[in-house]
This record gives structure tokens, C-alpha cells and sequence, in this order.
């Protein structure tokens, strides 16, 4: 074997160049919680006003078949930082496990490459002390929630900033006078300008809109009393009572609309737009807990069912990109794409170094509007929530609701809602992705497909 295979097979990272030998991009990847594909005014919505994130679009690209690492929120997050699909991947389910030593994150490759890095929002990759610590994993700044089961309340008595504990004295003894997502955006904005001078990377892991649903008055009075309200939520563990429910929702969104043009408006002041990506997208798609109510709103728009499920409600979703000067303007695509892209995506803009081994391939050649021919393209892609598994192959995709479950069969090009199950009727091409259902993962012994989790995971099922 020649040397330089030799060393490129042990190697854990591989140096690549960064896109076009240019100046290094700044990279802020925000992140909506529970925000379904069709939540955004640009793939849909009607009722919640999303003007700043519309016209994000109309100054970008918008991908219409992007889909998150899982259907839930670790899972989705770990594929994301680790480039691996939730068949490889560490984490596969949420539940008490961090990310392990060995694995490797875009953050740690973006931060080897001079990349400042900071997070905000919710975490849920490993307790403090841990090895999925946001420090270990590479992050140099944090702030917000650490474990994902305290990102339930949007007005929590306390949070944490770069490992140690910060007091929200305004929200002790159950007070809610200061939201979560307004601490989220001071801080986003505060790194912006205190890194203004050299390459970093921003995660804007943000809670909304995830259940509960609250938001603070000056949000909620434009859309108090515009619909009917026919069940308002009574309150369930974490979750606070809510009257308005509807109105509470689309307030969140369009409150978490308002922040991202916030941040976007500091971009041009600063003078730093042209030189930084901003992507928006979600975690996966929409759920019903904590009084949302998802088919209201059409929140997953054509698609089929909500967070937690494999069909395309649980795991499609929105994915906006703004690069003035290099992504062209109102720009449409229908590449497939998801998280595990992002880690070989963001170590080609920034010139860094990615490990082998990698299921996800940078999509720079469709942000930056390169030919077709130039874009790398996945043979499949994979999602694991146990039992349940799926697999998609160009047009077609396979669902399983369990190890034992007959294979259901769609054809996504014409039948994106996935109402009829052609199994029977293309046998060899329901055979072929079933065989792909089994060779396209490894098994995990925390996380197997056959059997109950042990209970040191900590999964709620």
C-alpha cells in the first residue's frame, strides 16, 4: 500500500482546501425546534407571518428536500455534528447518553482550522463533565440549556454559560418574566460582534417553537383572538396551562422570524454579510404535545405525519441559505440533502479537516450555484428511530415500522405525501431497499432495532 493511503486511512482528520482558495466564510447554522416544513410563509404557510425569513429566501436558495438526522431531537443533533447517518451514528434515540471521545464533530474540525465557535439554545449532547460537553466537542462558547428535558420550559430560573450555572433571578419561584429565546438572541448577537474580526462559526440551537407553547405579550397580541380556540391546553407536567394555544404558537414563530432578521440586520451593519452563510432549518418536524396544534396550521404542509415517525412529516424539513455575493438571489433546489452534509459542507467553505469514513458530502457546489455535474451525489440515505427505519434511493423510499413489519414502498416524485404504498406492485425495487434497510447500518448495542433499550439510555418511550 503507498504511503500516502497509508497515512490518509489512520489520519482521524483529512485536510481539505477551502471552496475557491478564498478568505474563509463566517458560518451561522441556526436551528428552529419542532418547526415543520410547511411553518415557513416560502414552503407554504399561510396563517403565521414569517416576513424575515421569506425574504431570506428571496435573498437566497431554499432546498425542498432537506431532511434532519432523525425525527427527534438528539438523534437529529448528533447526526448533525457527526457527519454519520442514525444507522452509524452514537446517539440514535433521545436519552441520557453524550457523545462519545471518539467521535468526531465539525465543530472541533472548524475550531483546529482557527475557527472561533459558540452555541446557544439547547444542547442535548452530553451533560456537563461529560464527553458530549459542548467544550469537549469543540465548542468554545455556550449558552442555554445543557440537558434537553430542561429545554421543555421557555422560562427556565436558570441556565448555563460556558459551564457554569447562570441565575435567572426574574423567573425564580415559578415567575415568567424573561423568555429563553430573547437571552438566546442578546447572546447570538453579543458573539457576532465580539468575533467580528475573524472566521467563526455560530449555532443558534434555538427552542422555538417547541411545546410548551408561550410567548411574551408583545408577541401573542397579534394573534389574540384571530382564530377560534376550541382546546385550550390544561397543562401537563412541564408544560404550562394555555388559553390561547393557536395564537401562542404562531406568536412563537413569528417571534423566532423576528430574531433571525435581527441577526441578519446586524450582518449588514457590521459590513460582514458578504463574507458569512446563514442557514436556517429545523430539527424535525412537528408535534402536538403541549397544545400545538400541527394540522391547524398545516405545519407539514404535503407531508405525511409529525415528529417521531419516519414518513416525511417527521423528518423533512425547511432549509434556507443566505450568502450575499455568492449564493444568487430567489434560488430553488430540489437536491436531497440532510444534517450528515453539513460537517463535509462546512469543512470545505472553512478549508478544515473532516474524518474518513463521512455518509454526508458537501453540497457548496449547489449553494454556490455550480453545475449539476459538480455536485456529489448520495447513493441513499438513511433514518433510524427504533423499531422504525427508512431508507430513500433517488425517487423511491422505504418505510418500516418495525424489524417484523411488512416494508411499505413510495415513489417521492409523485407521491410526496406517501398515500400509496406501491410494494406489491415494484417487488424488485421493494426488494432492493429492503436489502439497503439491513447494509446501510451498523448495530448498536445501546440503540437496537430488535429489543427494548436497556434503561441506562433514559428513553422515553
Amino acid at each position: 500500500m503507498p504511503r500516502l493511503h497509508f497515512l490518509l486511512l489512520v489520519a482521524p482528520f483529512v485536510l481539505v482546501p477551502a471552496a475557491n482558495g478564498a478568505a474563509p466564510p463566517n458560518i451561522i447554522y441556526l436551528l428552529a425546534d419542532d418547526l415543520g416544513y410547511g411553518d415557513v410563509g416560502s414552503y407554504g404557510q399561510k396563517l403565521i407571518r414569517t416576513p424575515r425569513l421569506d425574504r431570506m429566501a428571496q435573498e437566497g436558495l431554499r432546498l425542498t428536500q432537506h431532511y434532519a438526522g432523525a425525527p427527534s431531537c438528539q438523534p437529529s443533533r448528533t447526526v448533525l455534528f457527526t457527519g454519520l447517518h442514525g444507522g452509524h451514528a452514537t446517539i440514535r434515540a433521545n436519552s441520557k447518553l453524550p457523545l462519545r471521545a471518539t467521535d468526531r464533530t465539525f465543530a472541533q474540525a472548524l475550531k483546529a482550522a482557527g475557527y472561533a465557535t459558540g452555541a446557544v439554545g439547547k444542547w442535548g449532547l452530553g451533560e456537563l463533565g461529560s464527553t458530549g460537553a459542548p467544550a469537549a466537542l469543540g465548542v468554545d462558547e455556550f449558552f442555554g440549556f445543557i440537558d434537553q428535558t430542561h429545554a421543555h420550559t421557555h422560562y427556565p430560573d436558570h441556565l448555563w454559560k460556558n459551564g457554569q450555572r447562570h441565575d435567572i433571578p426574574e423567573n425564580q419561584g415559578g415567575r415568567r418574566a424573561v423568555y429563553s429565546q430573547d437571552l438566546f438572541t442578546r447572546e447570538t448577537l453579543d458573539f457576532i460582534r465580539r468575533h467580528r474580526d475573524r472566521p467563526f462559526f455560530f449555532y443558534g440551537a434555538f427552542t422555538a417553537p417547541h411545546a410548551e407553547v408561550v410567548a411574551p405579550e408583545d408577541s401573542l397580541a397579534e394573534y389574540r383572538g384571530r382564530w377560534p380556540e376550541p382546546k385550550p391546553f390544561p397543562g401537563a407536567k412541564t408544560y404550562a396551562a394555555q388559553k390561547e394555544p393557536r395564537a401562542a404558537r404562531a406568536a412563537m414563530i413569528t417571534r423566532l422570524d423576528r430574531d433571525v432578521g435581527r441577526i441578519l440586520d446586524l450582518l449588514d451593519e457590521l459590513k460582514l454579510a458578504d463574507n458569512t452563510l446563514v442557514i436556517f432549518t429545523s430539527d424535525n418536524g412537528p408535534i402536538t404535545a403541549g397544545g400545538q396544534d400541527p394540522e391547524f396550521f398545516d405545519s407539514n404542509g404535503p407531508l405525511r405525519d409529525l415528529k417521531f415517525t419516519l414518513y416525511e412529516g417527521g423528518i423533512r424539513v425547511p432549509f434556507i441559505a443566505r450568502w450575499p455575493g455568492r449564493i444568487a438571489r430567489g434560488g430553488v433546489s430540489d437536491l436531497v440533502s440532510d444534517f450528515a452534509d453539513m460537517f463535509p459542507t462546512f469543512a470545505e467553505l472553512a478549508g478544515a479537516a473532516v474524518p474518513a469514513g463521512l455518509d454526508g458530502v458537501s453540497i457548496v457546489p449547489t449553494l454556490l450555484g455550480r453545475p449539476a455535474a459538480a455536485q456529489a451525489r448520495r447513493d441513499h440515505f438513511y433514518w433510524e428511530a427504533a423499531p422504525q427505519q427508512a431508507v430513500r434511493q433517488g425517487d423511491w423510499k422505504a418505510y418500516r415500522a418495525a424489524p417484523v413489519r411488512p416494508v411499505e414502498l413510495y415513489h417521492l416524485g409523485r407521491d410526496i405525501g406517501e398515500t400509496q404504498d406501491l410494494a406489491a406492485a415494484e417487488p424488485a425495487i421493494a426488494a432492493r431497499l429492503t436489502a439497503l434497510l439491513s447494509s446501510a447500518r451498523t448495530d448498536s448495542p445501546e440503540f437496537p432495532l430488535h429489543a427494548k433499550r436497556a434503561d441506562k439510555t433514559g428513553v422515553k418511550r
